[in-house]
């Protein structure tokens, strides 16, 4: 009796263990999958604050709430199930797809820095749902609220791809079930860190009007230092946001690349690597920063080549577009159709 009890508490200590050790596994897996995708994590701060621009400061809160709950529902409910499925029966299909998203990232960094710089000019992406807020945003109607949310929600869901795919790839390994639990645990990180800097972002103006109401010199100097500061910031975000999505993209590119077979650009930076990781006590940081810089590089001329397809296919379709309304005989487009 004795020694089945011993055996009982021998096999409960081993599932302890067990499960202890799974639990590290899920946490570093988790760690990991959090640190890839941070470019577009960062991206995300710095778009989302721009949705509620112009709205009465009371309605701030909730309807950053009601964006942070609908990006939940697009990761855990939506995107966790497609690509889960994907990893599990289509895993060759992950790497096209996170090379995709890649694309899509130097695309928009790229774009950032072109219009920047004025070499294209800014476009409007409210019919998309993207950085700019819905109009109406300056109402307090429940029409324009939902409005509001509805465009950043559609925003949220293409960034939100891009987090849980680079995730996921840091976890393929993983069995199904710590996949998952990783991927949740990614979602629920994220959105609450972005959304949590976002309240805090939108709100710092507020913050610093009341402190710079106080009585005291102190509060009031930190006060009107917060409302200073709070463009600036913004500011800040969206240029670190934009280097960090070039930066990520193009390491997706890298990697990817080698991944499918062509193994010049890897091996390339991989030569560069190796003596600046040779360095002693700094040759880690070194070896990272040869492969950042090369990303960032390699980002912003992929998502460049991108940027220029898409501008002169758009302006190729608007001169067709104006070329056949010359065409056109004049009032033919008013013309009733012959029965």
């Amino acid at each position: 009796m004795a020694g089945g009890l011993i055996a009982l508490l021998d096999d409960v200590a081993a599932l302890v263990k067990l499960s202890a050790a799974s639990l590290d596994d899920v946490a570093a897996g988790a760690s990991r999958a959090g640190a890839k995708a941070a470019g577009v994590v960062i991206d995300d701060a710095a778009v989302t604050p721009k949705f509620v621009e112009g709205v009465s400061p009371k309605r701030e809160l909730p309807i950053i709430e009601r964006i942070a709950l609908g990006s939940l529902v697009n990761k855990i409910v939506i995107i966790l199930p497609i690509i889960l499925l994907l990893s599990q029966f289509l895993p060759w299909l992950l790497t096209p797809l996170l090379m995709v998203g890649g694309t899509y990232l130097c695309f928009e960094g790229a774009e950032k820095v072109f219009e920047k710089l004025g070499w294209i000019a800014h476009h409007e992406k409210e019919a998309a749902g993207a950085d700019t807020p819905a109009d109406g945003a300056a109402a307090d109607g429940a029409a324009a609220e939902k409005k509001i949310v509805r465009s950043a929600i559609t925003t949220d869901f293409v960034l939100s791809c891009e987090i849980m795919v680079i995730a996921l790839n840091e976890v393929a390994v993983e069995s199904l079930t710590s996949r998952a639990v990783i991927l949740i645990i990614v979602a629920l990180a994220i959105t609450l860190g972005v959304y949590g800097v976002v309240a805090l972002i939108v709100k710092m103006d507020n913050i610093g009007l009341h402190l710079a109401k106080k009585d005291s010199p102190g509060p009031q100097r930190f006060g009107r230092f917060l409302v200073g500061a709070m463009p600036k910031l913004l500011t800040l975000l969206s240029v670190v946001g934009t280097f960090a999505m070039l930066w990520v993209g193009g390491h997706i590119i890298l990697v990817g690349t080698d991944e499918l077979g062509f193994h010049a650009l890897y091996g390339f930076v991989h030569h560069l690597e190796v003596p600046a990781a040779a360095v002693p006590a700094i040759g880690g940081i070194l070896g990272w920063v040869v492969n950042t810089v090369f990303s960032l590089i390699l980002g912003a001329i992929w998502g460049g080549i991108v940027v220029a397809v898409i501008v002169g296919a758009k302006a190729l379709f608007t001169v067709n577009k104006k070329n056949n309304s010359e065409d056109r005989p004049e009032g033919e487009e008013h013309a009733a159709p012959r029965a």
